[in-house]
């Protein structure tokens, strides 16, 4: 039920992709900076972003132009899946379920459970300890509710 004073917002795919792209942005940071604090691998296995973008560009990848490779898939990932969560959210209220939260626990499970398997990429899920699980789905929380938390604010910014 609206509120009194509450302004009815026209819904905009441009305006919902947007929002969803800021909130993308700003969380692939709160997700980066907590996987340095919780680290999602203990055991040195090797980044699936490594993996990918060694295939992307058809050969090794070393020092600076690995860690930039895998920065720029993490960030561009980041940027378009915010997007499409803020398209998603715009027509589809029901996807902001937890304040972001189940959105970073869907987004855990299309990512390793079928997205990486699907690009022939390793999936050490069953390899991982447990430790190393709730890390990935730890971050993957933060990465939704921060995306949820800025894109709500960008949209009601946005008009």
């Amino acid at each position: 039920m609206k509120k009194f004073n509450e302004k009815t917002v026209t819904r905009s795919l441009a305006k919902g992709m947007l929002a969803g792209l800021i909130g993308g942005l700003v969380a692939t940071a709160a997700k980066t900076l907590t996987e340095k604090i919780y680290r999602r691998r203990t055991h040195g296995e090797p980044d699936p972003l490594a993996i990918l973008a060694e295939k992307l560009v058809g050969h090794e990848l070393v020092g600076t132009q690995k860690t930039a490779a895998v920065e720029t898939l993490q960030w561009g990932f980041g940027a378009l899946t915010g997007a499409a969560y803020g398209a998603l959210a715009e027509y589809y209220p029901q996807a902001t379920a937890k304040d972001g939260a189940a959105f970073g626990m869907a987004l855990t499970s299309l990512t390793h459970g079928t997205g990486l398997p699907a690009l022939g990429l390793p999936d050490d899920a069953h390899e991982q300890t447990t430790r190393e699980r709730t890390s990935e789905m730890a971050t993957h929380v933060v990465y939704g509710v921060v995306t949820e938390t800025v894109r709500r604010r960008a949209r009601k910014m946005l008009g």
